[in-house]
């Protein structure tokens, strides 16, 4: 560790003109703002950055790699209009302007910027410390584009992730430190220590307050920690940090005292600050700091810094006018960008940044025809077959998650991929669902394909935070970002069940903005909609249901490497006029096994997807039949049943010859006595109960 700032090396240098003049800009920001913008409700969220602004700015300066990306939190906009961002822009954002960021769809202080050919500003998150581990997925990107696609556009990128004290407490910083680390990847932790979050001291954070401390045993990672308010050691450890992250390619923590001269927000009073305290923070204003080193060194007279307060001061004014008459994003197309669109020609329009260009790779050929292997397979064996057939013609699809490496996964769906295609395709990771998740979020920014695996559906709630910031990205930015993933995600009951290890609650991901759900019941559709979903252009979760990878009745012939499924569109199993059965998932053979016992000519629908789900075939089927019966394994209250049934209720209603039915698991958790579960979850009998109720109405 180093405390101490020490000269090093270095051909870098800064432009301390820039560096006042960016810095007065973000002041005079900032004072526009918090006292006449924000009173005037023409601007509605507002962080100061006064204190942390000196620090950011010089940070700033040192991203000029090609390939660099930074993601800050809601107090960055003095490193963004250090790296190039307009003031134009950053009013276009918080005023809510049309353009901007997001088109006034996210609030004007989270900031992203695409880049391709300079520093790329990911999307930033609202959540607090959510910004870490998609920055360490994109420095392994980094190292991946490096040293396996050996693509020289990449050798001296770095990523940088600002956060605040109160943020080194989260699972998405301990996250990415152990990923950073662990991997030897060029990722930069910049903490900004202002001693508060919100109103909570830095030592309810971490022990003794200071997270340097506490890390100084930390393997395999370089710290530096000092005062971020004097230009002198500020700009030396900047450049000692730069050194080892940039050249030395070392994970690099740099932890920065800043004071924070204004409020949490622009409503905070700081009525938790003593006046003793405020009084410190206001004597380490590094704004009369610099202003001072300028003079000393020479390169500023009274005179030119007066001038350069009062220029910055009517720059942003002018440039306030000018927003103020640009219109308004439309309400009109608020609806757009949920997911990914397409053209007139069936092509689609990509976002900015984030995923793979449809021609780059070049897929082989795709069909909705089967060419059928002899014999029949399991779903693992199917799911295994088609990763593997993926992986050999996208160079840039990882395989990874817990287990999935030497051992082939906890079900054994990636057995002997890793062996084949190496540890730098298909790898464990470390035991963090939010750094899975996370990771694949910046992997997938950088132009990768992620396919992460989450053991037990279970498992995933701890990654919410990560699943929400993927799903909103393309709606959120206007798409301008976009983060296509295929997380493969096992669930249901098995053998036996428990509230862990066998939970559906699809309907979640369902509800979830911007994410498609596929839940085959079988190895064959299993085979075309995990296909479709790695060459798609929106994040996917494909559900692999426990009991199906090797259920007898889900066993199907292979039906080829180029058979694919398009999402929405539902399969009918059987046919019949006198009622209609909708299921998706692990009771699909339930009710095929009911229907025929029961002697009744009914129509089955296996729905496959539900994001999107096939609404005309389920329509079509009820309009003819005028009875519905719809059976899942998730809980009944909320479960997806009750959207299919609003639907035809509202579109069907005068055709129904009686009430739509929904048999589902009760609202209580999956019991692990195997005689328990059965008696809570849908089963043959209890379907076929239903069937002839309904038939008989």
């Amino acid at each position: 560790m180093n405390n101490q700032a020490e000269s090093i090396s270095s051909d870098f240098t800064f432009d301390w003109q820039s560096v006042a003049q960016q810095m007065l800009i973000s002041r005079a920001l900032d004072d526009l703002e918090e006292f006449t913008l924000v009173k005037e409700k023409k601007v509605l969220y507002q962080f100061s950055a006064r204190g942390h602004d000196l620090a950011q700015i010089l940070l700033g300066k040192i991203l000029d790699a090609k390939k660099d990306a930074v993601s800050g939190y809601y107090r960055s906009r003095p490193l963004l209009l250090s790296i190039g961002i307009s003031v134009e822009q950053c009013l276009q954002s918080t005023m809510m302007k049309a353009g901007g960021f997001s088109n006034g769809r996210d609030i004007g202080v989270v900031f992203n910027q695409p880049n391709h050919d300079g520093v790329c500003v990911l999307p930033m998150s609202g959540g607090v410390g959510a910004q870490y581990t998609p920055v360490a997925g994109w420095a392994q990107a980094v190292e991946f584009h490096n040293k396996y696609l050996e693509n020289n556009e990449w050798n001296d990128a770095i990523g940088l992730v600002l956060g605040g004290d109160a943020s080194v407490a989260t699972n998405g910083f301990w996250s990415a430190l152990t990923m950073a680390t662990t991997l030897s990847l060029p990722m930069m932790f910049y903490i900004e220590d202002n001693g508060y979050g919100i109103s909570v001291p830095s030592s309810f954070q971490t022990p003794g307050g200071n997270i340097v401390k506490n890390l100084e045993s930390f393997k395999n990672l370089q710290i530096f920690s000092g005062d971020g308010t004097n230009p002198k050691e500020t700009s030396e450890l900047i450049l000692q940090a730069r050194h080892s992250v940039r050249e030395l390619r070392q994970p690099t923590l740099l932890r920065l005292t800043v004071p924070r001269l204004s409020g949490h927000s622009a409503q905070d009073t700081q009525s938790y600050k003593s006046a003793e305290r405020i009084a410190f923070e206001q004597q380490h204003d590094p704004l009369p700091k610099l202003e001072r080193f300028l003079k000393k060194q020479g390169l500023l007279s009274n005179d030119r810094w007066d001038k350069m307060v009062s220029e910055a001061q009517q720059y942003v004014q002018k440039v306030c006018d000018q927003v103020e008459q640009q219109e308004k994003a439309s309400p009109a197309d608020i609806e757009r960008f949920a997911f990914s669109e397409k053209n007139d020609q069936d092509q689609p329009i990509l976002q900015t940044q984030g995923g793979i260009l449809p021609s780059q790779p070049q897929f082989p050929p795709s069909s909705r025809d089967k060419s059928p292997e002899a014999g029949r397979i399991n779903m693992v064996t199917a799911i295994r077959k088609t990763l593997d057939f993926e992986l050999q013609h996208n160079n840039k699809m990882l395989l990874f998650g817990e287990d999935v490496g030497a051992k082939g996964g906890v079900h054994a769906v990636t057995l002997g991929l890793q062996e084949k295609f190496g540890d730098q395709r298909v790898f464990d990771t470390s035991l963090s669902e939010e750094g899975i998740i996370g990771r694949s979020l910046g992997l997938a920014l950088a132009g990768l394909l992620p396919v992460p695996e989450i053991q037990f559906r279970k498992y995933a709630d701890p990654a919410e935070e990560q699943f929400n910031d993927c799903g909103t990205m393309r709606w959120r930015t206007n798409n301008r970002f976009a983060a296509p993933m295929v997380v493969r995600m096992a669930g249901g009951y098995f053998g036996c069940g428990d509230p862990w290890h066998s939970q559906c609650a699809e309907v979640k991901w369902v509800h979830a903005i911007g994410w498609q759900l596929a839940m085959p019941s079988n190895a064959e559709d299993a085979v075309g909609l995990l296909r479709y979903a790695l060459r798609d252009n929106n994040p996917t979760v494909f559900f692999e249901h426990r009991k199906m990878l090797d259920h007898i009745w889900a066993r199907r012939p292979y039906p080829g490497d180029e058979y694919i499924i398009p999402f929405g569109v539902g399969k009918r199993i059987l046919s019949g006029d006198r009622l209609t059965v909708v299921s998706w998932g692990g009771t699909v053979h339930m009710c095929q096994t009911a229907i025929e016992n029961s002697g009744i000519q009914a129509d089955l629908i296996d729905l496959r997807t539900l994001s999107p789900w096939d609404k005309d075939m389920v329509l079509q089927s009820v309009k003819n039949t005028g009875r519905c019966l719809i059976v899942h394994e998730d809980n009944i209250s909320a479960g997806f049943g009750a959207e299919i049934a609003a639907v035809l209720a509202q579109e069907a209603f005068f055709y129904l010859d009686a009430p739509i039915e929904r048999l589902a698991t009760p609202d209580i958790g999956n019991p692990h006595d195997p005689v328990l579960m059965n008696a809570a979850l849908p089963n043959p009998d209890k379907i076929l109960e239903a069937i002839k109720n309904l038939d008989a109405i």
